[in-house]
């Protein structure tokens, strides 16, 4: 069975954050290395386009967390934490206060340095000192040897849709042709 099919049954064809209806896809959490159903989670694309975007995050919408919050899935709960910590309102704070999740689910919740003081997060920078947020396009600016491989990554080639290594400033990932390969932040551009 796919996993769009599985999702589908498990939320019962609904978005598993708001409860919408309408205009659902599957969405697999970033910064998370583990793939299947405890990292997906059906949702709205209204859910996914703020989820992805924080200038995007409307407060108001994510009163529906209230309730997803308790869902007794994982992946629902790694997002519902995460989007808590990222509206700044009032109310989150409560709701983060009863909000219950095993130790390891946490941790993969806070894998996105969401939760975190602004002096503890590790900032990932380029060649330029512009920062790097997870989803982002970059140009290596030279010719890098994929190590493990033959393969020569050549100067001005694109990596799309980044993640960043939560332990490491200097590393992100990022496929290289059909290779997933940790790159060294000083070698790259954003774009």
């Amino acid at each position: 069975m796919s996993l769009e099919r599985e999702l589908q049954q498990r939320s019962g064809s609904k978005c598993e954050l708001s409860g919408s209806e309408e205009n659902l896809s599957v969405y697999i959490i970033p910064d998370i290395k583990e793939n299947g159903l405890k990292t997906a989670l059906y949702a709205s694309k209204t859910c996914i386009e703020q989820m992805n975007d924080a200038d995007a995050i409307d407060a108001n919408h994510w009163r529906c967390l209230n309730d997803s919050m308790w869902s007794e899935h994982d992946a629902v709960k790694i997002m519902a934490w995460r989007m808590l910590n990222r509206i700044k309102a009032d109310w989150t704070q409560d709701l983060l206060g009863m909000m219950y999740m095993e130790e390891d689910t946490l941790e993969l919740a806070k894998a996105s340095g969401d939760g975190e003081e602004e002096g503890d997060k590790l900032i990932h920078r380029d060649v330029n000192g512009v920062v790097l947020n997870h989803g982002d396009s970059v140009v290596l600016i030279k010719d890098l040897k994929i190590k493990g491989s033959s393969l020569v990554a050549k100067q001005g080639v694109a990596v799309r849709n980044i993640r960043l290594d939560r332990d490491n400033a200097e590393y992100i990932e990022g496929k290289v042709g059909p290779t997933l390969t940790v790159i060294i932040t000083k070698y790259v551009k954003k774009i």
